[in-house]
């Protein structure tokens, strides 16, 4: 059930994803029709939010049944007493799972018009109130405490400051707007803070803006499959690649109960303040966040003793974290991808850096999980296919838990390395809605089933380094 059109790419994109999903090891296994029908299937859910928003308890600081109280409490008061249920996860008892409600289709569309940029866009359907510079433009009239519509400019075509657009726009749903037009768009600059507050979005997801700061994060439940599946111990010396704005950092320190050391690298001096304020706020202290670029972290010199930071000798880490920078395709909702065909196959060479300068820093013995957000065959199993090849030393591990769908054919790999890999692919489930009735008649294990299938594009690989050679 399609509420949103399907995600569209460039035209060389599109060509290039199209190879992808109908390469011949897939036609064979699958059939054509199959093959075409998956692939359509995973489109369309791209453009939709994910079935359930899921935040991560910081259990450093509080368990999951006293977060799970307070955040019962907070969603009732949002949605002014519908009853949503808040949900643990049997097999990663640190998250906590909140059906998403919608689309709602019978909401009423007001003259007054508020459009917001795709970005803005796609926060709002996780959730996200409007804030100011998040607004393109606004009808001609709209001033503080009017009812406003707001619809997203998904191809990014709309001029800020204009009054009407009639390009390709969707509708998220309405609210209240905060400000009139001219402080909006304010020649003094443009403002911080609330510009709309959604009161009927067409998918309602709680608003995490300041609701339990340090207790909870908001994360993609793949996202928290990775660390768990890393599985880091106290005392151990770990690193995290690429690591703003630092979920996956913070994560592994709290299941290593803040012993040992995390070493968080991001090449861009402002993530690596994220990272830092994000484990000053969940009170982690084993994590040492360093602005350096991970290709790079490999020394070849030796080290004063007492350098901390980057670059680290070989066989320096007993678990390596790379969650690579990627293609981003299995981001959710996305209905516009603009990046090229040159950006899009730019990431596979990178990969293979970072990958090589971690089998390097990785102790004989020690694991390294690779991850990206994305749904490629180059990025993800053709990944795992070269560096089996490249580096004899790492052997494909089973994975725990294992929540995702096996890895996808077309790289070459035999079917019990596939089934080691993990792919989460939200074609895996048929796209529906959820309103209030349906999710009073269903089981909570059914619920469950459709959180770990109706989620990000996401991928997973768990290798052992045997030895040094």
């Amino acid at each position: 059930m399609s509420f949103f059109p399907k995600i569209v790419f460039q035209y060389e994109v599109e060509e290039y994803l199209t190879k992808v999903f109908r390469n011949n090891e897939l036609i064979t296994a699958l059939g054509t029709e199959e093959a075409e029908k998956k692939y359509q299937s995973l489109l369309s859910h791209l453009s939709h939010p994910p079935a359930f928003t899921t935040v991560r308890v910081n259990t450093h600081l509080a368990s999951v049944k006293h977060v799970k109280k307070l955040l019962f409490e907070e969603i009732q008061k949002q949605f002014k007493g519908l009853c949503v249920p808040v949900l643990e996860h049997p097999k990663l008892q640190d998250i906590l799972l909140i059906p998403v409600i919608g689309p709602r289709r019978d909401l009423k569309k007001h003259a007054s018009e508020v459009i917001v940029g795709a970005q803005c866009g796609y926060a709002v359907l996780r959730g996200a109130h409007v804030y100011v510079p998040g607004i393109v433009s606004t009808s001609r009239f709209v001033k503080a405490g009017d009812l406003v519509s707001v619809y997203s400019d998904i191809e990014g075509k709309c001029k800020r400051g204009a009054k009407e657009f009639d390009g390709v726009k969707v509708f998220l749903g309405n609210g209240i707007s905060e400000l009139s037009r001219s402080e909006i768009f304010s020649s003094s600059g443009p403002l911080k803070g609330l510009g709309i507050r959604m009161i009927e979005p067409v998918y309602l997801s709680p608003s995490f803006d300041n609701v339990l700061p340090s207790h909870l994060f908001l994360q993609n439940l793949p996202s928290v499959v990775v660390s768990h599946v890393l599985n880091p111990q106290p005392g151990e010396k770990i690193l995290d690649m690429c690591a703003a704005p630092g979920g996956k950092t913070t994560h592994l320190a709290t299941l290593m109960h803040d012993q040992g050391e995390v070493i968080a690298l991001d090449k861009i001096a402002n993530k690596v303040k994220k990272i830092k304020q994000n484990a000053e706020l969940l009170q982690l202290n084993c994590i040492k966040a360093f602005y350096y670029d991970g290709t790079k972290a490999v020394s070849v010199e030796k080290r004063e003793d007492k350098q901390e930071g980057p670059p680290f000798l070989p066989e320096s880490f007993d678990r390596i974290l790379l969650d690579a920078p990627c293609s981003g395709m299995g981001q959710r909702p996305n209905m516009a991808y603009s990046s090229t065909l040159k950006e899009v196959t730019s990431y596979q060479p990178l990969q293979r850096k970072l990958f090589t300068v971690a089998v390097k820093l990785l102790k004989p013995g020690g694991v390294l999980v690779y991850s990206t957000c994305t749904i490629t065959l180059s990025e993800n199993e053709e990944q795992v296919a070269w560096a089996l090849k490249t580096f004899p030393c790492l052997q494909l591990h089973p994975q725990e838990p294992h929540i995702g769908g096996e890895g996808m054919k077309g790289a070459g790999l035999s079917l019990d390395q596939l089934k080691l890999l993990q792919r989460f692919d939200p074609s895996a489930v048929t796209l529906r809605g959820m309103d209030i009735n349906s999710l009073q008649d269903s089981r909570e294990d059914e619920l469950i089933s459709l959180a770990n299938k109706d989620c990000i594009g996401f991928f997973i690989a768990k290798f052992i380094k045997l030895n040094s050679k």
